[in-house]
């Protein structure tokens, strides 16, 4: 808990004042590396005239003689060993001396000891002082962040329910420790560093010492982390004297940063003063942050580092981190410019960027990318983490050495936002790791107009990050180098242990939520303060000129220079005219389109495969390629019934997945398949990992054994999460377009807890940001009489979000299919066999563009006994079928047809077996759209005009204000030219995706068959 009721008084640190009355005149100690410490000389009770033997050279001996019985009492003679022990439990040094014994061996020196203080007491006390020394000294670990001086703003908005700290000089009574022991020098235990060289300190020093390592500009919070080791680390490098030395050059870099990071902001605000841009204006020093960590890390080996944040401070990180040119972001605030032909775009402060350049630190080349995003805050976290994950894939870097992520965050949502959680616990799964992020969370101290007492329960905002064991580093943002010393050592724990790390920058928002904002109306108080506040910049400045690190007039010209420079982008920005969003691209696939970006060609070729390969992989699935490995005996008899359909030339479902996948990795295209409970599938049809029956964890991929050259297959059961396991699959596809990602959602209902990934980022994210992706969701779907959750993925709301006109018959081109998927937002279908889903997977890959793909997947199908296909639709030359056509005797005399039932799914087993129980196969003809959008216009059509003696019905199991009634039928009567009339058969209008009653199921279904097939039903309808 970090509440601790039994305290005593709230501490308030030395003063210089103090120190200097307390301390005995210090010693300077010369140790390695040039810095200083202290070493102190011990202060005795007694005035020196009273022990004259105290004076001179011989006090240097006596203190060398104390250092040595405090290693080891043994390391002295017997009789100074006794005057030690005395004057440590009270005893002037002129009494605590006692003559040693006389060789005779009889002695009364000892006797008359054994009078002067009972010896046994002494070690007694000598042992209980020392272990509440170490008490105070764990509780300035555990504790010292609560008054570390973390607000520039001193109004402190954490809340530990008042419970002052229990250390400090007015609190050691706490500990069992009188004043009187203020003087007395303790050894220090090994789990601290505050003494550097010296072993032993006197407590009032040991307390000065944790006062600055732990109650300063910087609160460390560290100690629940359960490793010794990484502890350790953390100690030493805030309790180790003299750390916070920075050299003359590294001050001078730290004002150049400051100043461009501020005068950045102001120059926005004098020529755009009534834009928004939310302005970083209160926490400046987050640009020297954040190129401290890149500069360290770039020392240390990494070549790419991808970024996410939210909006405040995005346009500075641009102009300052990534080194946008400046005359691209200023264009943005020009209301005259022209958007580009392609996309619809999006608001400055949401753009990407990607950008390789020399880092001047480290004379190294380094990739930086931001990602772009939406509104939705710390929605982009899990996206980062995915594309660094596939960044670390491509480039074989398994440790994280060589790709890394930092996420900025704000206080409110940090807190606030479930995806935060989420994402932190996919940080050390074996297949979504990216070996440690950087986090910074950008501390205002205010989320819009809400206070922290009423945003979050916890004392900070960072406190989600103690679940992972993470250390966080609170750091007073007015501060700049205690920020930049924070930063430094956050990169050096990302690199030394591959672990998540937090910095909290405690800042605040000079301005409101927005710079139109307000924000007196609601914070009075804490605004007026901040009016009064000096900037960041003139504080430090003032800082290092006194230090003489830089003289006022160079101050002056560093500030003109960089304006010179603003003022210079700002009049070339004036010549844009028209805004390329692709100038903002944050993740380019080189090679994969031309030049001007784009497709190659816009063709599609056949998505088959050869006879002798299909039998290859279909042996594959059927086998186990490592030796004495033992499978499960159910798990027997499925491989057996693999075999058997490729030796009959057939494969159902899970065989169909298997073909594409295989036949893609084969070719050199890694399959990342993820998901809850993907590896066997939810419903027990997939198996791609077996498991050892007699040895744990030892597990077998047979996909990985199609051949010698073939690309890594990845199949991996998520956390149970699909906001952030999604946005991890979409952030693992935006990284390469050779690659094809799936992601599995248990059941297809379950993708409404990742709807925001859905709505902002794979619906929408070519139009805004110019950037494909080719992400594959697969949605088990369908009516199976169990119940309303589990049966609906909702495909109603896909379709509501696709881009076509349902009112304009599309102009028809020899490439109007491909060209159709190349102009949609996304591609949904609904396949109702397995060689059309092999298909389609395949066409993922094989087209010349990426496209989101949504597949509503079967369930009861997966061992429908008719819902298998032959190896003969799969073979060089066939392609994805967009519809299905009948084929049977309806076909055969189309005039005689009464009625075309169009539908898609499973519906269609259940309409052919209902058909042939009647004896209609020649009355009425059952026809398969599985590719519902782009809608295949053209094909509707020749099946509309193929039967001219026909009505129209859409038939569907979902309700009618579900599934796919309302965006199928506009676009149907398009291909009539509206001349005839869609009639509808299925559920009627319900609030729930299903009944909970197997048999109201049954009777619904019954219902919705009789309505399909009763020719009379519309008959005398409108």
């Amino acid at each position: 808990m970090h509440r601790l009721r039994t305290t005593v008084a709230r501490l308030r640190p030395l003063t210089a004042a103090q120190t200097a009355q307390t301390l005995a005149q210090p010693r300077l100690l010369a140790i390695e590396g040039g810095l200083r410490t202290f070493q102190p000389v011990r202060r005795q009770n007694t005035s020196v005239a009273a022990e004259p033997f105290l004076n001179g050279t011989s006090s240097n001996y006596v203190e060398e003689m104390y250092y040595a019985w405090l290693e080891n009492p043994r390391n002295v003679h017997k009789s100074w060993d006794i005057f030690f022990r005395n004057a440590n439990a009270g005893a002037p040094p002129g009494a605590a001396y006692q003559s040693p014994p006389p060789l005779n061996g009889t002695s009364q020196g000892l006797a008359s000891f054994q009078t002067l203080v009972g010896a046994q007491p002494n070690v007694e006390k000598l042992v209980e002082d020392h272990l509440a020394v170490q008490s105070l000294i764990r509780a300035y670990q555990v504790r010292g962040h609560h008054i570390a001086k973390l607000d520039p703003l001193n109004i402190s908005c954490v809340d530990f329910d008042d419970a002052p700290c229990t250390v400090g000089l007015q609190n050691v009574g706490f500990y069992g420790l009188a004043e009187s022991d203020l003087d007395k020098v303790f050894r220090l235990p090994t789990t601290t560093f505050i003494g550097g060289n010296e072993g032993a300190l006197p407590l009032r020093e040991i307390i000065r010492r944790l006062e600055m390592a732990y109650c300063q500009h910087i609160g460390v919070e560290f100690m629940f982390i359960n490793d010794v080791e990484q502890c350790q680390w953390i100690r030493q490098k805030f309790e180790t004297p003299g750390v916070m030395q920075f050299s003359l050059e590294e001050k001078r870099t730290l004002l150049a940063r400051m100043i461009r990071s501020t005068r950045f902001e102001e120059f926005l605000q004098r020529k755009w003063s009534s834009e928004k841009r939310f302005g970083l204006e209160g926490c400046e020093s987050l640009i020297p942050a954040l190129k401290t960590i890149i500069d360290m890390s770039s020392q240390s080996g990494v070549e790419s580092v991808i970024m996410g944040m939210s909006h405040r401070g995005r346009l500075n990180v641009l102009a300052n981190v990534i080194r946008k040119e400046l005359e691209q972001i200023f264009c943005q605030f020009d209301s005259k410019l022209e958007a580009a032909d392609e996309g619809s775009g999006d608001v400055k402060y949401h753009l990407g960027m990607y950008h390789k350049r020399m880092n001047r630190v480290s004379d190294k080349l380094i990739t930086l990318s931001l990602v772009a995003n939406p509104s939705h805050l710390e929605a982009v976290d899990p996206v980062v983490q995915g594309k660094t994950k596939a960044e670390q894939f491509y480039c074989g870097d398994t440790e994280g050495k060589r790709v890394m992520s930092i996420l900025i965050h704000g206080d409110a949502a940090f807190a606030g936002q479930g995806i935060v959680y989420e994402t932190f616990h996919l940080s050390d799964l074996p297949s979504y790791t990216t070996h440690g992020t950087i986090h910074v969370v950008v501390n205002n101290q205010i989320g819009f107009t809400t206070d922290p007492r009423m945003a979050r329960s916890s004392p900070y905002p960072t406190d989600v990050a103690r679940v992972v064991n993470a250390p966080i580093f609170h750091v007073n943002a007015d501060d700049p180098e205690a920020v930049m010393y924070v930063c430094k050592v956050a990169a050096e724990w990302r690199n030394t242990f591959h672990k998540d790390v937090v910095i909290d920058l405690v800042c605040y928002r000079r301005n409101g939520h927005n710079e139109m904002d307000e924000p007196m109306f609601t914070q009075p108080l804490m605004y007026k303060q901040i009016k009064k506040q000096k900037g960041v910049l003139q504080k430090f400045a003032e800082k290092v000129i006194a230090e003489g690190v830089i003289t006022p007039h160079e101050y002056e010209e560093e500030i003109a220079q960089y304006d010179k420079i603003c003022e210079e982008a700002h009049t070339r920005s004036k010549d844009e005219k028209i805004l390329h969003i692709k100038h903002w691209l944050d993740s380019p696939w080189p090679g994969f389109f031309t030049l001007e970006g784009q497709p190659k060609s816009l063709s599609c070729p056949s998505t088959g495969i050869s006879e002798e390969e299909l039998g290859h992989i279909g042996n594959i699935a059927a086998s186990v390629p490592l030796e004495d490995f033992t499978i499960h005996g159910g798990l027997s008899r499925i491989l057996k019934g693999r075999g058997n359909m490729v030796s009959q030339r057939v494969c159902d479902w899970a065989l169909g997945e298997y073909m594409a996948f295989g036949s893609l990795l084969k070719d050199g295209i890694h399959v990342r398949l993820s998901g809850q409970d993907a590896e066997r599938g939810t419903f027990s049809h997939r198996h791609h990992v077996l498991h050892d029956q007699n040895v744990d964890k030892r597990i077998c991929i047979p996909m990985n054994h199609i051949s010698p050259n073939q690309a890594p297959y990845t199949v991996c059961n998520s956390s149970l999460s699909e906001y952030g396991v999604l946005g991890f699959e979409l952030g693992f596809a935006m990284a390469s377009p050779n690659a094809l990602v799936l992601w599995e959602a248990q059941f297809g209902d379950f993708h409404n807890t990742a709807q925001c990934i859905i709505d902002q980022f794979i619906s929408s994210g070519q139009a805004k940001w110019v950037r494909q992706n080719g992400i594959v969701l697969l949605l088990p779907h369908g009516m199976e009489g169990m119940g309303p959750e589990h049966s609906s993925a909702r495909p109603e709301r896909f379709l509501q979000m696709c881009n076509d006109d349902p009112d304009v018959f599309p102009k028809l081109s020899e490439d109007f299919a491909v060209r159709q998927l190349y102009d949609c937002n996304w591609i949904v279908v609904n396949c109702s066999n397995p060689a059309n889903y092999f298909h389609v997977l395949r066409r993922q890959i094989l087209q010349p563009f990426r496209k989101p793909l949504i597949v509503f997947t079967p369930k009861s199908l997966l061992r429908h006994p008719e819902a298998k296909s032959s190896f003969d639709d799969m073979l060089p030359g066939t392609h994805f079928k967009r519809i299905i056509p009948d084929d049977g005797p309806a076909a055969a005399s189309p005039e005689k047809v009464k009625r075309i039932i169009f539908c898609t799914g499973k519906i269609y087993y259940e309409l052919t077996r209902e058909r042939k129980n009647r004896g209609m196969d020649d009355s009425v003809a059952v026809v398969r759209i599985e590719q519902l959008s782009p809608f295949p216009f053209d094909l509707v059509k020749a099946e509309s005009d193929r039967f001219p003696n026909a009505d129209l019905v859409w038939c569907q199991e979902e309700h009618k204000n579900q599934g796919y009634y309302d965006y199928v039928r506009p676009r149907i009567r398009t291909t009539t030219n509206r001349t005839r009339p869609v009639w509808y058969a299925g559920r009627g209008p319900a609030a729930a995706p299903a009944t909970g009653n197997k048999q109201t199921h049954l009777t619904e279904l019954q219902r919705l068959l009789d309505s399909a097939f009763d020719l009379e039903a519309f008959s005398g309808k409108l």
